[in-house]
């Protein structure tokens, strides 16, 4: 049978690509299509998942995201028309949504970003099936024109689809890749800015991120690394026009999973690598813009720390690093959780039973 995927973002990349093996390896044809995005498209290449691309990336402005996104729906439709799906699965494209319903493909759609209004009304009452988290809320989705009896629930984050397979890449040494990112102090902060041009995004202050670690940078450059690793060509020059050589500045695409290995304190001011490195047992620090179901129950668990200002960020990073107990605390509580959660694959394989032979 046929599948498609659209897989639109770093970690659809590492979400969806455990499910294309599988379903390859039972002998179904599977098309992954893509847009010309930097970080998508380079982890694809550095994770050996094959992507078509089509169309590009709308950026901040919605008249450009409106264009871009009209341009790349007619392009789909041709490639689609001819691939013939039997069943579609994407994370809330709106362009997968838009030449599914048109060409009467039935389509499976991932969502764990109820706070995502915007791309969540473009997708979801076009999908037969909704899969999240169950840690969202039923009625989180009211508003989305789909019936509670279309939502399936699993009771895993989504970075555990990767994390629980991370031993199957063998990582480099901690050694030598404190000296493939230049970690020459005996510390480091790893911060992950905002999704700046999301459409969620729209109303927040720009530069938020900068804004908020300023204090930070200044207390502990000098005795600790201080790496940024930013969504965007042009947010990353942001930082290093502002913070020059106080920080490490990481403009190309990185293996998350081996760029945290080496990091001690995690800050977040987005939502999946603040789960991934939460999961994974790093002291992590959310300064998130937005509240969502996925931070709020990673704080609810012990897994994040919310930082709400810069002087209970200083606070909460001096702690961490003073104390090494709670690095340690960290790790034993994301083993107890990450053995809780079940792994999505399983949950999609029997959805998808329903439209194709496995």
């Amino acid at each position: 049978m046929n599948i498609w995927f659209d897989v639109l973002t770093p970690k659809q990349v590492l979400f969806f690509k455990p499910f294309v093996e599988y379903l390859k390896a039972q002998g179904n044809n599977v098309l992954c299509t893509s847009r010309q995005y930097r970080e998508c498209t380079e982890l694809a290449k550095k994770k050996s998942l094959k992507i078509k691309i089509v169309g590009s990336y709308g950026g901040h402005h919605k008249y450009d995201k409106l264009r871009q996104s009209a341009k790349r729906t007619y392009e789909l439709a041709k490639v689609i028309k001819q691939f013939e799906p039997s069943v579609a699965v994407n994370f809330s494209s709106p362009e997968a949504a838009r030449v599914s319903f048109g060409l009467g493909i039935p389509q499976v759609v991932f969502n764990d970003s109820p706070h995502a209004y915007a791309v969540g009304k473009l997708t979801i009452p076009y999908a037969q099936k909704l899969l999240c988290p169950w840690i969202i809320p039923y009625h989180a989705w009211k508003g989305f024109g789909i019936q509670k009896e279309q939502i399936t629930r699993y009771r895993a984050l989504d970075p555990v689809v990767w994390i629980k397979r991370r031993n199957l890449e063998q990582l480099p040494d901690l050694e030598a890749l404190r000296s493939k990112y230049f970690l020459s102090k005996q510390k480091t902060i790893l911060i992950r800015p905002e999704e700046s041009k999301a459409a969620y995004m729209t109303n927040k202050k720009d530069n938020y991120t900068i804004s908020g670690i300023e204090s930070l940078i200044e207390k502990f450059h000098e005795s600790t690394n201080i790496v940024i690793l930013g969504r965007y060509e042009d947010q990353a020059e942001k930082f290093l026009d502002r913070f020059g050589s106080k920080v490490i500045v990481l403009g190309k695409t990185v293996d998350g999973l081996e760029l945290l290995s080496v990091a001690d304190i995690f800050v977040g001011a987005g939502g999946t690598m603040t789960a991934e490195a939460a999961l994974l047992g790093k002291p992590t620090i959310s300064i998130s813009p937005i509240h969502f179901y996925v931070d709020d129950y990673l704080i609810r668990s012990g897994l994040v720390e919310k930082a709400l200002d810069q002087v209970e960020l200083v606070q909460l990073v001096t702690r961490m690093l003073k104390n090494d107990t709670i690095s340690r605390k960290q790790e034993r509580l994301a083993d107890k959780i990450l053995k809780f959660m079940e792994d999505p694959m399983q949950i999609l394989n029997q959805i998808l039973s329903s439209y194709i032979t496995l």
